[in-house]
């Protein structure tokens, strides 16, 4: 999974947008009250009492603490590279030993504020090869030539630092008027060097600049750095976009220092999330959706059915389906393209799927999952083929549309699945012209033994939701009654 799809899962999974610098900083240390009031943070004495490797296990303790503490509430950790480099090799030691901690869910950005051209293509194979990190800072001023090694990763991304909230730099910044700065012009020119998935931008604790690059990169994700407790409010309103994201903040360090740290970073969590609520408000093109519903157990597509349910996929009453039957209720996942947010969910729960999976291109069914098949192709980075519900008596006539080899291997993706009826069609469509299929991915599966259908004819099917999943969770939600439950249930 690559950087933004890591982070974007992240974020909704624990709906923050919050980050934790994991640092051998020693302004980050526990305070004596704090040590008093809980022991777990006792690990500190004085430290010029103590050798290097003393040290650095004091701050293991911390820093895995800090670990064990956060990683629910958090959608990112960063890590500054030349705090473990001031304790030389057991620092760096102490680095990887941090790495290896951070639960493989949640991205890790290495703050190097890396500058040196002539070093750039090495640290980046340090970097994303070794230390296998999902992101990593780089200061730009030598050009496209240093941030270019390391955008050769796939998956991968860079953080560029646009604007800084030291004083002394204003100078520099603001060169050579407010109207026109050359810190804009950083931002305008860094955007022409890739993707706003491979490039993004760190900004100091300043919101009337945050504001100006926010207008002139609506669509790049934003890292703050430094203190926001004093101007949270200020830097929200200027740098979340219209749907109430693309902004990274840092965990206040004096939260830490408290008696209950859990606590205070929820506090700041729902504050930070009540403002992306009003945020979006003023943006009808695309709604954010947040859980209106506290739940005690996780489960792992349960926003996502509640997402389909408040926006009108899931409708009940007589309607007949592709299949020519006749159910209580219908499931329309047409209006899921429109909505950027809900799209990307239902993209990495297939490619979640699709990842263990072993083919050479991706077969969409028309016309319903061509969209899917499409957003799965651009972000596994896989060849596209479907094949053609009708064949055009005019122009080539091609059975399957796209550029395919005969023996190859491919995986079918589909939306519904009720009958099995059009699924088969397509598969038998793909084969004809000696392409191989065995594995089928639909979004629902109405549970009508069909999977069983399909094995026998060869197939090995996978879903990501079933109708039973989608009934029960929003029966639990109280969305639906319990004559809405029986009828979504019972017609499987």
């Amino acid at each position: 999974m690559n950087f933004f799809d890591k982070l974007l899962t992240s974020i909704e999974r624990n709906q923050s947008l919050l980050y934790l610098e994991l640092d051998p900083d020693p302004e980050s240390l526990p305070t004596k009250t704090t040590q008093k009031k809980n022991p777990k943070k006792s690990l500190f004495t004085n430290p010029l009492e103590k050798d290097n490797q003393e040290l650095i296990q004091d701050w293991w303790k911390w820093l895995h603490f800090l670990i064990t503490q956060t990683e629910k509430y958090v959608c990112a950790y960063k890590l500054s590279l030349g705090y473990y480099q001031s304790f030389g090799i057991s620092g760096l030691q102490l680095l990887q030993q941090t790495l290896k901690t951070i639960p493989s869910e949640i991205p890790i950005i290495l703050d190097a504020k890396h500058g040196d051209l002539n070093t750039s293509t090495v640290l980046a194979q340090a970097i994303f090869a070794d230390l296998q990190v999902d992101a990593c800072t780089i200061l730009p001023y030598t050009g496209l030539d240093l941030v270019a090694p390391f955008l050769l990763y796939p998956g991968k991304a860079v953080f560029l630092l646009c604007a800084t909230a030291n004083a002394s730099a204003a100078i520099l910044q603001r060169y050579p008027n407010q109207e026109q700065p050359f810190y804009l012009k950083l931002v305008a020119e860094a955007q022409r060097w890739a993707t706003p998935e491979q490039l993004a931008l760190e900004v100091g604790i300043m919101p009337d600049m945050l504001g100006k690059i926010r207008q002139a990169a609506p669509e790049r994700l934003i890292l703050i750095q430094g203190n926001i407790a004093e101007e949270l409010n200020e830097l929200l309103a200027a740098g979340l976009n219209i749907n109430g994201e693309g902004l990274l903040l840092p965990i206040p360090k004096k939260i830490l220092s408290t008696s209950e740290p859990k606590s205070a970073i929820k506090t700041l969590i729902n504050t930070i999330n009540e403002q992306r609520l009003q945020k979006v408000e003023g943006s009808p093109s695309c709604k954010l959706w947040l859980p209106d519903i506290c739940f005690l157990q996780y489960q792992p597509h349960r926003d996502l059915i509640l997402q389909l349910y408040d926006i009108g996929c899931i409708i009940f009453g007589d309607h007949i389906q592709a299949s020519g039957a006749i159910f209580p209720y219908y499931i329309d996942l047409r209006k899921i393209i429109s909505i950027p947010q809900i799209f990307h969910k239902i993209v990495t729960a297939y490619a979640k799927i699709l990842k263990d999976l072993e083919f050479d291109r991706i077969a969409g069914i028309p016309y319903g999952s061509l969209p899917t098949a499409t957003g799965l192709a651009l972000r596994l980075e896989r060849p596209m083929i479907f094949p053609r519900k009708e064949v055009k008596a005019y122009g080539t006539g091609r059975l399957i549309e796209g550029h395919f080899q005969s023996g190859e291997k491919i995986v079918v993706v589909d939306d519904i699945m009720i009958s099995g009826k059009s699924v088969i069609e397509g598969a038998e469509k793909l084969k004809s012209v000696e392409l191989q299929v065995e594995d089928i991915v639909v979004f629902i599966d109405h549970e009508r033994g069909v999977k069983d259908k399909l094995k026998d004819h060869g197939y090995q099917v996978h879903s990501v939701l079933t109708i039973t999943e989608i009934a029960q969770n929003l029966y639990e939600s109280n969305k639906i009654n319990s004559e809405q439950f029986n009828l979504l249930k019972n017609n499987h």
